[in-house]
């Protein structure tokens, strides 16, 4: 989608600081952190909303995307995965994406 910043970001329009990339898969740290480690994790095709995702493989190769991000940064067995879908969950950026925090305490329920 020509006007979406994370698409622009997947094919390196719009530079990133990238800490995981592959063929199917974009991670990159997220401007505004809320944690120690926030790497938001994206495909690098457009998909608006989890809800609209209907390629399991993709699906299955953005959640080990995510893991695999968290454990290169010291907090694989610590971390929180969080997607927002739609305006009324806190989406902003409406291109599906994986919120990776980890790196501090985490209270439950989350807000």
């Amino acid at each position: 989608m020509a006007d979406c910043i994370f698409c622009k970001i997947a094919a390196k329009d719009v530079p990133a600081p990238i800490v995981y990339e592959n063929a199917d898969v974009v991670a990159f740290k997220d401007l505004n952190p809320r944690a120690p480690l926030h790497v938001l994790v994206i495909p690098r095709r457009h998909v608006e909303r989890l809800s609209e995702l209907d390629d399991e493989a993709l699906a299955g190769k953005l959640t080990l995307a995510a893991a695999k991000v968290a454990k290169d940064a010291g907090h694989g067995d610590n971390f929180r995965l969080v997607v927002n879908n739609g305006a009324g969950a806190g989406q902003s950026v409406f291109h599906v994406h994986f919120h990776v925090l980890g790196g501090r305490l985490f209270s439950w329920p989350p807000g």
